[in-house]
């Protein structure tokens, strides 16, 4: 991979953490958390009104907490990542549908035609030519080149193909911390509303448990969303590894049928 990659991705990571939270909080402080007080000044009076009155649900007071917000942030940070990752892999898959050495159909390759081939694959734009596929198969006649022999270039190609799916799997350890840590925040509201009810206990000892209510009703909606999101972003996790398996498998694949499967050395006259 090409030496700029990573501080490329570094600074996405940056920034989309930076807009995630720059959107998440304009939608709270816009329109969550107003919409949710409102609904909770209407309940307050309809009890004042008619303590036989049953509270009613709302999604705004469901999403309303810090520990929501926190999450929602989380979330559309990994989702940031793994449509970038996706969008990488996406693009290396569609050259497992070209022709990259341009050689006719059944044409053995020979030890003469490794500098030609090597040649092509060089001349292939930089961002390409950085691909796992490119780099396998020019590797893999790089070492055919040099040893004369067939083995040690499947060797070779099967190195890279694994080098890279340990490379892919090792970049993923963000989105899985980030994974981690949204039913963690979750579990924080959680700890913070109950121990916010067991502080108004006296009160409810006295017949007014609406403060109670409330802190519970932080405690568990917290982690009830915290526990969705992960649940929607553990599947895209996984889809997005079966991606990149699939990518270095596939690429693997590729040249051993178009490189490995054609070489031929040549017996000495």
């Amino acid at each position: 991979m090409s030496g700029k990659h990573y501080p490329v991705e570094f600074l996405y990571q940056i920034f989309s953490l930076l807009i995630a939270f720059i959107l998440v909080h304009g939608a709270y402080i816009t329109v969550i958390r107003p919409q949710a007080d409102q609904f909770l000044t209407r309940e307050k009076a309809q009890i004042a009104a008619n303590p036989q009155y049953e509270q009613q649900r709302n999604f705004y007071v469901v999403l309303r907490d810090y520990e929501q917000e926190a999450c929602f942030v989380l979330m559309l940070w990994a989702m940031a990542i793994l449509g970038y990752k996706g969008i990488s892999i996406y693009r290396q898959q569609r050259l497992l549908g070209r022709d990259l050495l341009g050689l006719p159909p059944g044409l053995p390759v020979g030890i003469e035609d490794t500098a030609d081939l090597a040649g092509r694959l060089e001349q292939l734009p930089l961002k390409t030519k950085n691909a796992l596929l490119p780099r396998a198969m020019l590797t893999a006649i790089q070492r055919f080149a040099a040893t004369r022999n067939v083995q040690d270039a499947a060797t070779s190609l099967r190195d890279v193909c694994e080098s890279e799916g340990d490379r892919l799997e090792s970049e993923l350890s963000t989105i899985r911390y980030i994974a981690w840590a949204i039913p963690s925040v979750g579990f924080i509201g959680t700890v913070r509303g109950i121990g916010a009810a067991l502080g108004q206990a006296n009160k409810a000892v006295e017949g007014d448990i609406t403060g109670v209510t409330q802190s519970l009703g932080v405690a568990f909606n917290s982690t009830f969303i915290a526990l969705v999101i992960s649940i929607v972003l553990m599947f895209f996790i996984h889809q997005l590894q079966l991606m990149q398996e699939r990518l270095v498998l596939d690429s693997e694949s590729y040249g051993d049928r178009h490189l490995i499967s054609r070489m031929r050395v040549l017996p000495p006259v």
